[in-house]
């Protein structure tokens, strides 16, 4: 972080990079693969729980704490509580395979998808002042795919799933996209 000196006040620069890339990464990619076995294609396996582990959770929570030391709210708030619903689903997942409890029941899971759909709802909500089309896709995109997959519990009906998953696969490469954008974006910007 560099200073500058002005008239008797240090202003701190901010010098480190954008953490919105990499938490934009970790929820795109595990998405499209945990999709990618919603729609149909292949089942749940320990690669879509490594994501989810170490891409979608731990990259995304860095990437909260990268964006809070921004001072900004929505980027540390988002990227930390969606890198925490990775671990958590992980964790729903995996715990009772390893005796931590039961498999929760399937109107638990509605409840949780649904108020996974009601935070994302709000967030995108939030976006709509960001003037960030992407970004407001994005978020769209993410609470429909949230409320597909507690409808798809709530009636037990496989086709809502497919098509959840095709939707998700959908949200996860705009994600792909938006990040790979600002990347491009900040790269091309700079003066060599």
């Amino acid at each position: 972080m560099g200073k500058e000196v002005s008239a008797g006040e240090i202003k701190i620069e901010d010098a480190t990079a954008n953490p919105a890339p990499l938490g934009l990464m970790g929820f795109g990619m595990t998405t499209v693969l945990l999709n990618l076995h919603n729609a149909g294609y292949f089942e749940l396996g320990t690669m879509i729980l490594a994501m989810g582990i170490f891409y979608g959770g731990l990259a995304q929570v860095i990437a909260g704490i990268m964006e809070w030391k921004k001072n900004n709210t929505f980027g540390a708030t988002a990227f930390t509580s969606y890198g925490l619903f990775w671990l958590s689903l992980v964790a729903l997942l995996v715990a009772p395979k390893i005796g931590w409890g039961n498999a929760p029941q399937s109107g638990a899971m509605v409840a949780y998808l649904f108020l996974w759909g009601v935070f994302t709802f709000v967030m995108f909500i939030g976006t709509l002042k960001l003037k960030n089309p992407a970004l407001q896709f994005v978020f769209g995109s993410l609470a429909l795919l949230f409320f597909l997959l507690a409808l798809g519990d709530h009636t037990g009906n496989a086709t809502i799933k497919h098509i959840a998953g095709y939707e998700g696969i959908i949200c996860g490469l705009s994600a792909m996209y938006t990040a790979l954008s600002q990347v491009l974006r900040e790269i091309y910007a700079k003066k060599a």
